[in-house]
């Protein structure tokens, strides 16, 4: 699709903003999205998160995916509860490195417990992570959304200020499909696509050192340039990446530039905020 024929159909979402409380300061908000599920959504919020925290900034996460929340997992907060104040304010976990999380699983009586919640009651919960807690001062704040362009992600991008989202695809021949979805999703609701990182782009042979294409050749490419939108990197199959993920050591284990074009993106938004002031 040619650029021109793409920018024509960016249309405009309604606005339905939810109001941050006094005890909030969040400065710049990042959505990290995908057109499916299991392309590793989680994984690329966990490592912009960590990367940025590293740069001295206080960042934080929202977790959006209510039903299926692995955040709190893959920061070591498995097991702990959210605490709150005053009786209508939750408080965020903090990692061991500072990074503030609110998650359903931090909610709920127990990890494995299923949220079998509707709609309505699903953006509620995303009102009570924006609004009912206490984040205090937050440079950056990702929110890892749900799979797909259901009731969740209309109301993130409806009601929350997110600047600018990154979409996270895989190798298969449908990503561009896939994509598509996101991308247009995005367009009606008018909001900014910083670019595609994509997961699962290939492994590497432990003996030899090649390269294996596991699920095919990357299309990310083509279809960023199909989208006019940049590649902000492609992560490898990493057994010990995700073994991080299981034992809740992302933000200690994570070796140091993991996505740096991404992580750049992300910071430019400080970038533009001090030549505005």
């Amino acid at each position: 699709m040619a650029c021109e024929q793409y920018e024509a159909q960016k249309g405009g979402g309604a606005d339905m903003r939810f109001e941050q409380n006094p005890l909030s300061n969040v400065r710049h908000l990042i959505g990290v999205i995908s057109g499916k599920g299991g392309v590793g959504k989680s994984l690329v919020t966990g490592i912009l998160a960590t990367e940025l925290a590293r740069t001295g900034a206080q960042v934080g996460i929202l977790d959006a995916d209510i039903t299926g929340p692995s955040i709190p997992k893959m920061f070591g907060m498995a097991g702990t509860r959210a605490d709150s104040i005053g009786g209508n304010l939750l408080l965020p976990s903090i990692s061991k490195t500072g990074i503030k999380v609110m998650s359903a699983n931090l909610l709920l009586a127990n990890d494995t417990e299923p949220v079998l919640w509707r709609g309505p009651v699903l953006a509620g919960a995303i009102q009570q992570f924006w609004t009912q807690t206490s984040w205090g001062d937050i440079d950056y704040m990702l929110v890892d959304m749900p799979p797909g362009t259901g009731d969740v992600a209309l109301t993130v991008f409806q009601s929350l200020p997110i600047e600018g989202v990154i979409i996270v695809t895989s190798p298969q021949d449908l990503v561009q499909m896939v994509v598509a979805k996101a991308v247009r999703m995005c367009n009606k609701m008018d909001v900014p696509i910083l670019g595609l990182v994509e997961n699962m782009s290939y492994a590497t042979c432990p003996k030899c050192g090649e390269r294996i294409e596991v699920f095919g050749p990357s299309h990310v490419d083509e279809t960023a340039e199909g989208f006019c939108l940049d590649v902000l990197g492609k992560l490898p199959i990493a057994p010990a990446i995700a073994g991080m993920c299981d034992s809740g050591t992302l933000e200690t284990e994570l070796p140091a530039g993991m996505l740096p074009d991404a992580v750049a993106v992300c910071a430019a938004f400080a970038d533009s905020s001090a030549q505005r002031s």
